[in-house]
């Protein structure tokens, strides 16, 4: 581990410290824990709620290679259509599940109401070294341990190889050469963009952000600290405004029938994505296999290449369930076995890189690559992994996103643009974040 890293993850952790006091946690619960194991004529059964592709062959691998904990799984819709409205009504009932999927940026919301239990005494420092460090950190708040890492999700650029090829346009390393190779791109099919400002979606833009250094949520002095209008995330915001106003990017939602139109027509050529939206992009146009290609996401600076992670998942154990030793059982054993990552990848078309290294060969010889003419994605994704910044910490509420996505289709619209709309960001998050009663630092 570096020197820098090491400062890195010490600053980041020691600013979490405050969490705890900020948060209302009432991680233990009250039920009494069964035992880790049951018999094989009386297993310990745990629940499990997600909404991920391949999960009920997960449990079902699981189920037929453990005798005295056995699982029972139940499909939920994703986060965003419901599925964490039904997570935290379930938490209040007391119904909630033993384990539950949540993804890196609803993590902290569900810490800060109490959900979910501390899991610290089951991430030893040797389960710890089995995931990317930058996975760790983003499931450690105020020095605790609150989820396992189930996957991470560095920004990939995936690009029409063939159209690249044939107008002679230079793969883009910076965001400088980005905005050259968007205009060759627009002069060479006038109907044709590099690629999609998605307006619906706040963590591309937060995600846009974070690559470039910023941080919009700390910790200091028992008090939240908010600045999503830092230098870093004017300097992105002023970037794409002029991509937008230049009309040198699509801006149509993100999987909408616009935007699945434009990639069969061939009028966008670009998709800046995650690791796991390789299978997501080649659902959507099959047609077009062999003509995709993957790179690393453009950075600002070339000689230090870093990304942030679009979305990306965890596991946690609610504070409802009182099967926690056998949760873990299972939690341990889908984040880092061999089969948990064959089962998955069978059952989707999911290309996610798993959090933990190890892993990254079995998936490679699981996924199928031939949309992309047989490419190592794991290569490039495990080094862009390397890069995730590692300074980055999600809010303890929904306010930023929330208030981002508005002024997003007001950016689209016309009516604000995007430096307006990370200052409007910053006061409403500052706002929200005190009526529900946490200390603030506004540091606008």
């Amino acid at each position: 581990m570096s020197r820098s890293w090491s400062r890195s993850l010490r600053t980041a952790v020691g600013a979490a410290t405050a969490f705890v006091s900020l948060a209302v946690l009432t991680a233990c619960g009250g039920a009494a824990q069964a035992p880790a194991e049951g018999t094989r004529e009386h297993p310990v059964t745990v629940t499990f709620w997600a909404w991920t592709k391949g999960s009920q062959q997960v449990a079902d691998e699981f189920n037929a290679t453990h005798d005295t904990v056995k699982v029972k799984f139940e499909e939920i819709p994703s986060g965003g259509l419901g599925g964490y409205p039904k997570i935290a009504n379930a938490v209040k009932a007391g119904i909630a599940p033993d384990v539950l999927s949540i993804e890196y940026p609803s993590l902290a919301q569900f810490v800060s109401q109490g959900s979910l239990q501390d899991i610290s005494r089951y991430m030893t420092p040797a389960v710890k070294k089995k995931f990317l460090p930058q996975t760790v950190q983003l499931t450690t708040m105020g020095g605790r341990n609150w989820a396992v890492p189930s996957d991470a999700s560095p920004q990939i650029f995936y690009y029409r190889k063939d159209f690249f090829t044939q107008h002679h346009i230079p793969l883009p390393k910076t965001w400088t050469e980005f905005r050259t190779a968007a205009r060759q791109v627009k002069r060479a099919a006038p109907d044709t963009r590099i690629a999609t400002f998605f307006p619906d979606d706040p963590t591309f833009f937060q995600t846009m952000a974070w690559q470039a250094g910023a941080s919009w949520f700390s910790t200091r002095n028992g008090a939240w600290r908010v600045d999503t209008s830092d230098p870093a995330t004017r300097r992105v915001a002023a970037y794409w405004q002029g991509m937008i106003d230049d009309k040198l990017v699509s801006t149509a939602p993100s999987y909408s029938p616009e935007w699945t139109a434009s990639l069969k027509a061939g009028t966008t050529v670009g998709y800046l994505g995650a690791s796991w939206g390789a299978g997501t992009l080649a659902g959507i146009v099959p047609e077009e296999k062999g003509k995709w290609a993957a790179m690393r996401m453009p950075s600002w600076d070339a000689a230090h290449p870093s990304v942030g992670m679009s979305q990306g998942s965890t596991f946690a154990v609610s504070k409802n369930s009182g099967k926690t030793a056998a949760a873990m059982t299972f939690i341990l054993w889908m984040a880092t076995s061999p089969d948990s990552v064959r089962a998955r990848v069978s059952a989707s078309t999911s290309t996610a890189l798993p959090a933990a290294p190890a892993l990254v060969p079995v998936a490679r010889k699981a996924i199928d690559t031939g949309f992309y003419g047989g490419q190592d994605l794991y290569a490039l994704y495990a080094k862009a992994g390397a890069t995730i910044d590692p300074h980055w910490l999600w809010g303890p509420t929904a306010a930023a996103n929330n208030t981002l996505r508005d002024q997003l289709h007001g950016v689209i619209g016309g009516g604000t643009t995007l430096p307006r709309a990370i200052t409007t960001t910053q006061s409403a998050t500052v706002a929200a974040l005190r009526k529900s009663g946490l200390k603030v630092e506004d540091a606008s």
